[in-house]
């Protein structure tokens, strides 16, 4: 036991990242619009009426250029 704690002091503690309010706002939004454009992805998937498979794809680029902007 004591040889993993030696073990574990052994390598130097990797520093903490700050982030700013504007970049931790920047990513729960681009996390929030990856987890929508999975949804309608999936929702496509298992879609059957063409004109709603039509507006998911409309939905699924509006996404895609949204994620492209914050990147």
């Amino acid at each position: 036991m004591e040889a993993q704690i030696e073990s574990k002091t052994d390598f130097p503690a990797q520093p903490v990242k700050t982030r700013t309010s504007d970049q931790v706002q920047q990513i729960i939004e681009k996390k929030t619009l990856e987890l929508a454009r999975a949804k309608v992805a999936h929702e496509l998937a298992s879609s059957q009426n063409p004109r709603y498979a039509q507006m998911l794809r409309q939905s699924l680029s509006d996404l895609d250029k949204k994620i492209a902007a914050i990147d």
